[in-house]
């Protein structure tokens, strides 16, 4: 966990929004360009999607208490998801405007100045992006890797509509815009699919990633080549925050301070590798038939 609020960053993420936002804006006005329209319509996601991870955020730093005894750290799996469907009601937008302006092309005007405005919102989301990114990596926060995702996706798009743009001043072939607009859907599409995807697996309780689970069982393995073995291993995600649940099988011989001690130093080894992760034990004899019996999760 952190000893400070991640809200700073949700606040720098919607500063950038609204920034950019004028900015494209401005450069869709003075130009007439639909791809630039498109980059302004996914900035005004962006913000939407800052504000809904300022709220989740709040709530996910939240201390547990009586009525979520295991924290608040979900919350920021539906502000992920939030963005992720936000995002493809903007990628609708973006192609029936494009379609629109494929049937109907409209010369575009002060392409020079257009693009130079466009490109100075990019090199804000450019920065943004990589500090959300790097924030969401070191503190754990789905909520901030997922806008920082969405703003490098926003930056490339940018590219994508500048380099169209800047091919119709070239050639003339209004056709070029709409394209590259259509382009853009498409590309905002995947990554509103990821972020849901994403998003779903948390709220369903899904496991820690394949890296973690690697260290994880080898930590496990060490102690059974000592003779303690285990089993009903669980883990599951919830924010920054991991769970881990396992029975720990040792002879029925030892003595509870034994057994305790064991399972501490046990726990001591997890929590060395996933540090974010709260391990949950249950110590059972390894000699008792009704040992095996309890694995299964609805025993």
């Amino acid at each position: 966990m952190t000893s400070f609020s991640l809200k700073r960053y949700a606040w720098l993420s919607i500063g950038a929004a609204l920034a950019t936002i004028g900015l494209k804006g401005s450069a869709w006005l003075i130009t007439g360009s639909v791809g630039l329209l498109s980059d302004a319509l996914e900035s005004l996601v962006n913000l939407a999607g800052a504000g809904m991870a300022l709220a989740m955020l709040s709530i996910a730093e939240r201390p547990e208490d009586e009525g979520h005894a295991f924290g608040h750290g979900k919350a920021e799996y539906f502000s992920s998801g939030f963005e992720g469907l936000l995002i493809l009601v903007a990628a609708a937008a973006i192609a029936l405007t494009a379609v629109e302006r494929l049937l109907n092309p409209q010369p575009l005007e002060q392409l020079g100045v257009g693009l130079a405005v466009s490109v100075v919102a990019a090199l804000i989301n450019l920065a943004v992006g990589r500090v959300l990114l790097r924030a969401g990596s070191r503190y754990r926060s789905i909520t901030l890797e997922a806008d920082g995702q969405h703003l490098l996706t926003d930056v490339w798009t940018s590219i994508g509509v500048i380099a169209g743009v800047g091919a119709v001043a070239l050639t003339g072939w209004l056709w070029l815009d709409p394209t590259l607009a259509l382009l853009v859907a498409a590309n905002i599409v995947w990554t509103g699919w990821g972020l849901l995807r994403r998003s779903t697996s948390g709220l369903m309780d899904g496991g820690v990633p394949p890296e973690q689970h690697t260290r994880l069982i080898a930590v496990l393995e060490r102690y059974r080549a000592l003779g303690i073995d285990y089993h009903a291993l669980r883990t599951r995600e919830a924010g920054a925050r991991s769970f881990v649940s396992l029975h720990v099988l040792v002879p029925g011989a030892w003595t509870v301070a034994r057994g305790h001690q064991l399972v501490e130093e046990l726990d001591r080894d997890i929590r060395h590798e996933l540090p974010h992760a709260t391990v949950f034990t249950h110590l059972e004899p390894l000699e008792d038939p009704a040992s095996q019996e309890d694995i299964g999760l609805d025993r």
